[in-house]
């Protein structure tokens, strides 16, 4: 069985510990690998690396750095494909969405690229007499990023490269459900030029991630993930004098008005619900339809989910399988309660097989009709291809219905009334908003990050949010004597 490694100091390294978990084609339910699971002493081996390298790594010049960056990025780019195929086989994702995660990755990639300009400071003369007064961004030292199974390429893309480009020296431990594409990425980085031991990779689970929580050498932690580990993350990282910024989960809402485009709210619908079979942190899983909507909108809905394409990553246009067969059991026991609580079910994924790949984790488009908020397939992020449909009578109560939920990370309205849409981006407590768009996850060059429960530590993810974490602020303020230059030199000035 193939071992899947840690990457340290530049290379990969089976570690120290024999604990293994198993790695699955989520598509036909085989393990196809085991990963290595990493006990505290190799995240200490790989912290020790990042320590190491730190100093020359920050050391070198900021163009330098910015070369390596676009190095990087033109060969993230010439092997996108491989990428993105080599997330579908362990995710379970159609190549097609995975293609669009390695994109989305590389915005914040192509982000980083300009990072000479990320980091200038500001400078202030004559604050006083022969006093001026500048600032400076510095980085912090070995930082950390713990990321989620269901996009092993971007959401650690969110981090890496602005942390690396700044200074940083880094330490990834992604999901040991899919965790080749890390490895993958090591290799790719090393090909830039990129100094060992600037980006190394600890597989694991638990252990590890506790490990990274306490080490007195890790300055900041990134983690993106459910809610109530996002919460622990917070409290232990914070607990042990470290920066951290922690994403947790979602319940988005999607609020359609009558006087919208209903076709388009539909395709949207369909399209913000079941992509990646659900398995996105900003899949809209509630569609709020107000007044007479509803009644249009449910039978539009469901004649599209009919036509889905479901099937393997690699052969499926539109759906692929969860991640795994205890997820996709956990999906179904969520229909189970919508059924026992009285929700209307509309179209059941339940028991769907697929010819030739019936030991899949695969589990249909399912759709809901009729929920209320006391509902558990209301209250609970399912992650799954489940989206609930809730009636509201008027505007204002949809938007309270969006308001009152602990959750904060996504939400779109669908109207073609400018009052109405400004409206929703005033009064609605979420921190990514849509109008028209269902699924408004800014560009590279913006910030990620919710609201309430969907994020802990107030620090947005990737984009100018990035640079500021990765970053420390220095002040300044110097008074010196004029200066006296002296010698000749005819050539033309050089900088790095």
């Amino acid at each position: 069985m193939r071992l899947i490694s840690h990457w340290i100091a530049g290379s990969p390294t089976r570690g120290k510990s024999s604990r293994t978990s198993p790695v699955y084609d989520p598509a036909t339910g085989r393990q196809t690998a085991e990963v290595g699971l990493a006990e505290p002493a190799d995240v200490d081996e790989a912290v020790a690396a990042a320590v190491a390298a730190f100093p020359t790594w920050r050391e070198t010049p900021v163009t330098r750095r910015q070369r390596i960056l676009f190095r990087f990025r033109d060969l993230v780019t010439a092997h996108a494909d491989e990428l993105a195929r080599l997330v579908s086989a362990e995710h379970g994702k159609t190549v097609g969405d995975a293609a669009g995660e390695v994109t989305r990755g590389l915005e914040v990639v192509e982000f980083a690229c300009g990072i000479p300009h990320l980091l200038k400071g500001d400078y202030s003369e004559q604050v006083s007499t022969a006093i001026d007064t500048y600032t400076l961004r510095q980085p912090l030292g070995v930082v950390a990023g713990i990321t989620p199974f269901n996009f092993p390429l971007m959401v650690p893309m969110w981090m890496y490269p602005i942390a690396i480009a700044a200074g940083n020296t880094f330490v990834l431990k992604p999901s040991e459900k899919d965790p080749s594409t890390s490895l993958r990425v090591a290799e790719l980085w090393a090909e830039a030029g990129l100094p060992d031991g600037v980006f190394n990779v600890v597989q694991g689970d638990k252990p590890a991630v506790d490990r990274l929580l306490e080490h007195p050498d890790v300055r900041a932690v990134s983690f993106v993930g459910s809610t109530p580990v996002a919460r622990s993350i917070y409290a232990t990282g914070c607990a042990h004098g470290k920066r951290v910024q922690a994403l947790g989960g979602a319940k988005n809402h999607m609020i359609v008005l009558p006087d919208a485009d209903l076709e388009l709210a539909a395709d949207s619908a369909v399209s913000a619900a079941y992509g990646s079979a659900g398995e996105r942190c900003m899949a809209i899983s509630v569609v709020v339809a107000v007044g007479s909507a509803g009644d249009r909108l449910v039978p539009m809905i469901a004649e599209r989910m009919r036509n889905l394409d479901v099937g393997p990553g690699d052969r499926a246009k539109d759906m692929g399988p969860l991640i795994t067969r205890e997820h996709r059991d956990r999906v179904a026991g969520y229909v189970d309660r919508g059924v026992e609580e009285g929700a209307e079910l509309v179209v059941d994924g339940r028991g769907l097989t697929i010819d030739g790949f019936e030991e899949g984790f695969f589990f249909g488009p399912t759709l809901f009709d009729r929920v209320t908020p006391e509902m558990t397939i209301y209250r609970d992020e399912i992650f799954g291809p489940v989206l609930s449909v809730v009636r509201a009578d008027t505007y204002d109560e949809a938007i309270e219905l969006v308001n009152r939920n602990p959750w904060g990370n996504g939400t779109a309205v669908f109207t073609n009334d400018g009052g109405a849409a400004r409206k929703f981006q005033h009064e609605i407590e979420v921190g990514m908003v849509g109008i028209n768009v269902p699924i408004p996850v800014p560009l590279g060059f913006y910030s990620f990050g919710g609201w309430k429960d969907s994020i802990f530590g107030g620090h947005a993810i990737y984009g100018p949010a990035g640079v500021d974490f990765y970053t420390r602020p220095k002040v300044v303020i110097s008074r010196w004597p004029d200066p006296v230059h002296r010698g000749v030199d005819l050539g033309f000035p050089r900088h790095g």
